[in-house]
């Protein structure tokens, strides 16, 4: 048995879904308009409505994919964005990520190497809304530092992963 084939076999033993061209495509349309009508689908990538349900399925159950609405902030008056790193106290990170969940403002949390161990995103409706988010991080007593970047221009925003 080749090399490649033991490991693909050892990734299907774990439960781990291994997605084909097929898949690529199904995703890639999808990325593009979520609402494409299964027919549609089957279409562009020269197969049956009946294959494109069972791996649309497929990925689903695999959780390679999931349906969502995707919110356009800028449609709700949210103009002003920001990228801002967080330095934390000690042994403080899984606090200061419970209470900067709470925060509506933030959109986006993760986990970062270097000095700051944090990274937030938030979508606001101006600059003013960015000062006071940064007034609500001061508020965190385990935070101690933070780098804002404000964002200017945004020139690529896709969900376009394959």
């Amino acid at each position: 048995m080749a090399v490649f084939d033991k490991a693909t076999k050892e990734l299907d033993n774990l439960g781990i879904y291994e997605i084909d061209e097929l898949d690529r495509g199904i995703i890639k349309l999808l990325s593009k308009d979520g609402r494409m009508p299964v027919t549609d689908l089957a279409s562009a990538l020269n197969v049956t409505e009946k294959t494109i349900r069972l791996r649309f399925k497929n990925l689903l159950e695999n959780q390679i994919i999931d349906v969502v609405g995707v919110v356009n902030p800028i449609a709700l008056g949210l103009k002003a964005g920001a990228i801002i790193q967080i330095k934390v106290k000690p042994q403080a990170v899984a606090l200061v990520v419970e209470q900067l969940q709470q925060i509506r403002e933030v959109r986006f949390i993760t986990l970062t190497s270097g000095e700051y161990p944090l990274l937030i995103q938030v979508n606001v409706r101006d600059q003013e809304a960015i000062t006071e988010t940064i007034y609500q991080l001061n508020q965190i007593e385990e935070i101690n530092g933070i780098n804002t970047i404000v964002q200017l221009e945004i020139f690529k925003n896709t969900f376009e992963y394959i």
